[in-house]
């Protein structure tokens, strides 16, 4: 799982379910999530980067305030890249 989370791309974002459906079973959301939640890495394994599948932010050890600042910090990043593509 941390392997996913690290591979998530700056400015991007991964919802609770597609970690679950690349680890091969969608009803692991809830796990995938109570394992982001004991991320001792947070800052280095990158788990703001993951939302819900409505792209509603859920839980963060830090805070949602925080979770939503971070994301908003990257998002040049995102739009850059999208820009070209």
């Amino acid at each position: 799982m941390w392997d996913l989370l690290a591979a998530i791309p700056y400015g991007e974002t991964r919802s609770y379910g597609d970690l679950a459906r690349q680890l091969g079973d969608p009803a692991l959301a809830q796990a995938v999530g109570a394992a982001n939640a004991l991320n001792p890495l947070s800052v280095v394994v990158a788990c703001h980067r993951v939302v819900a599948a409505d792209g509603n932010l859920r839980g963060y050890a830090g805070g949602l305030e925080r979770k939503r600042y971070l994301l908003d910090l990257e998002e040049p990043a995102a739009e850059s890249a999208a820009r070209l593509f």
